[in-house]
This record gives structure tokens, sequence and C-alpha cells, in this order.
């Protein structure tokens, strides 16, 4: 008696456990005391198997919410439909429109996406690229972090033979397509505004240099000022891409003598920042100061004035990433060397700017 009640006992914890994860053909082939191979055959409905034991699969499958593993029959088949992203930021309004874009555009051409975080951490982004290698997904995109400065993991997604794009922020010394914002218009565009609506002293407030879209954007308010026989001041220029150093410069700033008319933000949140700092000191905006940012956030339009920004068209940036790997994975798109897609920004003037 015993033996019996321990056996049962052992029975009960086996089907326990397996209630807590999903079963496998394995599991249900235990349970009915058939072989793996029968089961799987079942469940594919195939002719040499009887339709008693059909059904009698079949519906414990479903009973027991079983589950097919795609992962392994892709990779059986050497069929693949899955395209890895890794993106800096996730809670950022520009990589989450970004993210949309990718997530219909590959939904609708039937690939799944596995998305991984890097929160601005190389080791991370590193251990992203290992991860999705091992997925064995058929392409990766990407979006480096701020803190890259080795790509040697980049190029082992090409020399894996899986196929690279770089979406936003990319990394120059990797030989592989792109799709990036048209930065330089789009900060030239806005600093001539600035300056055209009558301001002189305009403080650039950008990210770091190494990033080719800091770069340009910086490029590109240079080039206003020269445009228009401004001269460009070093000490307005400076390195502030997030709230914490919003929270120690801007105040810095708006000490100068003289006073920064105007402050040109590299991103919506340092700009809502900067609009808050500036009123908090007791100047009007955009009466003594005007702000811009750059994205085009929903906080754009929440704030006291509504601030002017560059819309930088994360969702189509999104989408057209998604359409290039896929091509390439396709074969669709068959050009030698680095193909490059430039999505255009656009100046959204609003309440915070005169």
């Amino acid at each position: 008696m015993i033996g019996v009640a321990f056996s049962l006992y052992l029975r009960d914890l086996f089907f326990s456990a397996m209630d807590k994860r999903q079963i496998t053909l394995k599991d249900i082939a235990k349970a009915l005391n058939l072989s793996p191979s029968t089961v799987s055959r079942a469940m594919k409905n195939h002719p040499a198997i009887s339709t008693e034991t059909k059904e009698l699969v079949q519906k414990y499958a479903e009973e027991h919410k079983y589950k097919p593993n795609t992962l392994a029959l892709r990779l059986r088949t050497n069929k693949n439909n899955i395209i890895g992203v890794i993106v800096p930021e996730i809670v950022h309004y520009f990589f989450s429109t970004v993210l949309a874009g990718i997530q219909d555009e590959a939904e609708s051409e039937n690939y799944n996406v596995i998305i991984c975080h890097s929160s601005e951490d190389y080791v991370r982004e590193v251990r992203s690229v290992e991860t999705l290698l091992d997925a064995r997904v058929c392409g990766v995109l990407a979006s480096q972090s701020k803190t890259t400065t080795r790509y040697e993991h980049f190029q082992e997604i090409i020399d894996n033979g899986v196929y690279l794009v770089f979406f936003d922020r990319i990394c120059t010394g990797i030989n592989t397509d792109k799709v990036v914002v048209d930065d330089y218009a789009g900060s030239l565009n806005a600093a001539d505004y600035l300056i055209q609506t009558g301001c002189r002293r305009i403080a650039f407030l950008g990210a770091d240099p190494h990033l080719p879209i800091s770069n340009n954007r910086r490029m590109g308010y240079e080039d206003a000022l020269r445009k228009n026989k401004l001269p460009i001041q070093k000490e307005l220029i400076t390195v502030c891409d997030t709230i914490e150093l919003a929270h120690r410069i801007i105040p810095e700033m708006l000490n100068l003598d003289p006073l920064p008319d105007a402050f040109f933000c590299i991103n919506d949140e340092v700009a809502a920042f900067c609009l808050q700092l500036v009123k908090k000191k007791g100047y009007r905006v955009p009466e003594d100061i005007s702000i811009c940012g750059f994205t085009n956030a929903y906080i754009t339009q929440v704030t006291e004035p509504s601030l002017t920004t560059v819309d930088q068209h994360g969702y189509e940036m999104g989408k057209e990433a998604v359409r290039l790997l896929i091509n390439r994975i396709r074969g669709v798109e068959t050009k030698d060397g680095v193909v490059s897609r430039l999505i255009k920004t656009k100046l959204v003037v609003r309440d915070s700017t005169r």
C-alpha cells in the first residue's frame, strides 16, 4: 500500500509541475502512454494514426494548452522569420514610436520581433547581440547606446551572415545599411527660425560629440549662425542631453552676462525642463527667452507654453528600417555596399518661440 501511495504521490507531483509550465510533446506522450513520434504525427493529422488516437491526443493537448515550440521548428527546418531589435531606451518617446513602426511593418510582412533594451549600456548591448545571435534571428535593427565606443559586437552580426541595419544612432565604423533622420537640416531650419524671430544668443544643448546625430545637429546650428553672420560662441555650446545635466547646466547658463535669448535643446525632455527652469528664474517664455526642442514628443503639447520642436517622424523611421532589412533578407535589395535612407524632419512651431 505504501508503494502504491508513493507512486500516486509522484504522479500527482509530476502533473502538478506540468501545470506550472508549458507542456511538451514528450509530456503528452508520457501522460497517454504513447511514443513521442505517435503524438507528433497525431498532432499533424498523419493518415497512419487512427482517428481515435488523433482525437485523444488533440483533446489532451487542447485541455492542457499545448503550444508548439516554433523556435525549435524553425531551427530544424532552417526557416526563420524573427527580426531582432536593439534600442538604447524604451520609455523615450522617439524610440517608442520607432518600435511601433517596426512592429507594425514587421507583422504586416509576417515577421516576428524580439526587442532588446541596452539601457544606454555598452555591456548590455553586447549581451543583446549575443542573445539575438543565439536566437538565430534572420536580421537585426540596431541603434547604438551613448556609451558604445567599440563595435566588434556589431561586426560579429555581419560575420555570422545576419543582415544588420542601423537606425537613428549609427556606427560609422561598420559597413552596413542605415536609416537616419536628416538631423543637420532639422537643426539648421530650427536655428534659422530662431534667428529670424529675433534671437541672437542661442544656446545649443547637445549630446556627446562621438555620436553622429549630435555632430550633425551641432553643425546645422553653427551653419545657421554663419548663414546669418552671427558669431559661434563656445560658451553657448555644451553637452546637456539628460534631465540631470539640465538641472545643473541651465541655471549656470542663465547666470551668463549677456543672457542667452534662446535655448535649442537636443531633445524634448531637456527642452521641457529648460522651460521650467527658465520660468522659475523669473523670465518670460518666449518674450525674454525662446525654447525649441527636438523629437515632437507628446510632452511638447502639455507644457505651458507649448513647445516648438523638430518632428523626427520616428514611426516612419521604424517602418523604413524594417522594409530595408526585409528587402535584404528576401534578396529584393541587391545593391552592393551601404544603402542609406534619409527621413526628413519638420519644424513644428508652437508657443515657446516668438
